[in-house]
């Protein structure tokens, strides 16, 4: 207890403090991190896959939270209310993520669950538009993936459910312009990418009896060779010449509290990131509502233009173009 006490002394001193030049943008010396892991996660809510390489489309990594489940009235379901989505495996097919690939006739979407025969969801069927489909702030139609899918998760979740995907062709789902001007993204929850540092977790796991994995806050995008919590001040990130911007610390909801191996919701981590990482602690400029956060939401500057080679790859060196002054100064 008094190494913890110890060790939690030193982060609150490290995050009060802050860290950052806080200057213009800059050609930067040296790498300042690594991408260690980039997970897509095609379902909102489901688990994610793990993929040595994925194209930068202009809702985030190609694919993710492409489809959503959604209840009898067209709202979205997550983890908050049906932590039994933790269990869903996907998969798609080896060359998804090839940045020319297109699907054919016998390409799916496969989803796994316990107790749950797999489910094929064909990528190029036609699919009748639905209206009135809503996560969050917004609504609008989506393509419905039919009966067989809906009769799945009906079955899996134990209430009427279906399966629906982001109608590309005709609806936009622009994020906050309070943080990111022009930015879409599809059924995520605010932003088209999350990053967190494993230095992050190393520093969390330190302080809980029993250390948790970085899978409990859906990252898209890790990294690792920085000091713990650099990426609350990344304003300005170079990856493979792209450019990140960090435009809002990402506030956690009850999603990092369920072991995503089982499905079983606790208090951990939440009740340890209240000691070194609310708003209280931090000194956010903001209203203080014991608000936790762990990680920066980013969008990607050449996200808005058309072209290809856009792409990150596990192994890419990350360079800091511009920090915020402290993680204080960071938005949220």
């Amino acid at each position: 207890m008094e190494k913890a006490s110890s060790f939690l002394s030193s982060i609150l001193g490290r995050s009060s403090s802050g860290a950052g030049a806080g200057g213009g943008p800059s050609e930067p010396s040296a790498a300042a991190a690594t991408v260690t892991s980039i997970v897509v996660y095609p379902i909102k809510s489901c688990r994610g896959i793990s993929v040595p390489r994925a194209p930068v489309s202009s809702t985030g990594f190609r694919w993710d939270r492409q489809w959503l489940v959604v209840n009898s009235k067209g709202r979205a379901c997550t983890q908050r209310t049906d932590p039994k989505l933790a269990l869903v495996e996907v998969e798609l097919p080896v060359n998804a993520f090839d940045e020319d690939w297109e699907p054919t006739e016998s390409s799916y979407l496969v989803m796994r669950a316990p107790g749950m025969d797999a489910l094929k969801v064909p990528l190029c069927k036609a699919c009748d538009a639905v209206d009135g489909i809503s996560v969050w702030e917004w609504s609008g139609s989506a393509f419905d993936e039919g009966t067989e899918a809906s009769t799945w998760l009906s079955n899996y979740l134990g209430k009427p459910s279906r399966l629906v995907r982001f109608n590309t062709s005709s609806e936009t789902r622009p994020v906050d312009p309070n943080y990111a001007q022009g930015h879409t993204t599809m059924f995520s929850d605010c932003f088209p990418f999350l990053v967190i540092s494993q230095g992050s977790l190393n520093t969390l796991n330190e302080l809980l009896q029993e250390p948790v994995l970085i899978n409990r806050f859906r990252p898209n995008i890790v990294v690792d060779g920085c000091e713990p919590f650099s990426e609350d001040i990344w304003k300005s990130i170079k990856i493979n010449k792209l450019t990140f911007h960090g435009v809002k610390l990402c506030s956690r909801c009850k999603v990092p509290t369920i072991n995503q191996e089982n499905g079983i919701a606790g208090v951990e981590p939440t009740e340890t990131l209240i000691k070194f990482r609310s708003d209280h602690v931090l000194n956010l400029n903001k209203k203080k509502q014991g608000t936790v956060y762990f990680g920066q939401n980013l969008v990607c500057k050449e996200s808005l233009a058309s072209g290809k080679g856009k792409c990150l790859s596990v192994g890419d060196q990350i360079f800091v173009l511009e920090e915020f002054a402290s993680c204080a100064s960071a938005a949220v």
